[in-house]
């Protein structure tokens, strides 16, 4: 399974969700068009849990849906136990498990590609771990698992997309909207949730 195909049958469950995600999951969302509500965490990377726990406290009438990556996650690994700390039934948990950083950039090898972290979520009280290695098992699980009452952990076995950069094709500098997006997107997000509570 691929990051593109993953995060299509995510946005195709989410209805209105918000929406955190980082890194590779906030490319492949991108691709997607998907709108608001949705707040990614770049270049807050490893904050998506956390920024998505804060979501689910202050609106817990609203689905929230992360989307993680292994490398992000292996930053803040404590934001497992946070997230569990407060147990919010409206936050749901994806890792886009690819044992790489900067997957279809430069691809870093992580350390510990057989970390199981369904394991580790299990052990900081996740009720509900999830393992889904397919497109066609997630397709037919995505539905229950972000209708279930939360806190909820699905650990997705993702192929990395093939490097662009390399000694022939060195990385370019990222442009200035890169940095600038999650200040702008959490206006939007701010504006979205008022004109929810005004309707």
């Amino acid at each position: 399974m691929n990051i593109l195909t993953a995060c299509k049958a995510i946005q195709e469950a989410r209805g209105h969700a918000i929406l955190i995600a980082t890194m590779g999951a906030m490319v492949a969302f991108d691709k997607l068009n998907a709108g608001q509500p949705r707040l990614n965490s770049v270049p807050l990377m490893g904050g998506s849990a956390s920024l998505g726990m804060g979501l689910a406290l202050a609106h817990p009438d609203h689905t929230i849906i992360v989307v993680d990556g292994d490398a992000s996650l292996l930053m803040q690994l404590g934001a497992l136990v946070t997230v569990m700390g407060k147990s919010p039934r409206n936050f749901h948990h994806f890792l886009i498990s690819n044992g790489t950083q900067f997957s279809g950039l430069s691809n870093l090898p992580l350390p510990g590609r057989q970390v199981d972290y369904c394991a580790l979520a299990a052990a900081a009280g996740y009720p509900a771990t999830h393992r889904i290695q397919d497109e066609e098992n997630l397709t037919m699980r995505i539905e229950d698992i972000v209708s279930s009452d939360g806190p909820s952990f699905t650990d997705l076995t993702i192929e990395p997309d093939p490097p662009i950069f390399g000694a022939d094709s060195p990385q370019q500098d990222w442009s200035d909207h890169q940095f600038t997006r999650m200040g702008d997107e959490a206006r939007q997000l701010a504006a979205w949730l008022a004109n929810r509570g005004a309707a």
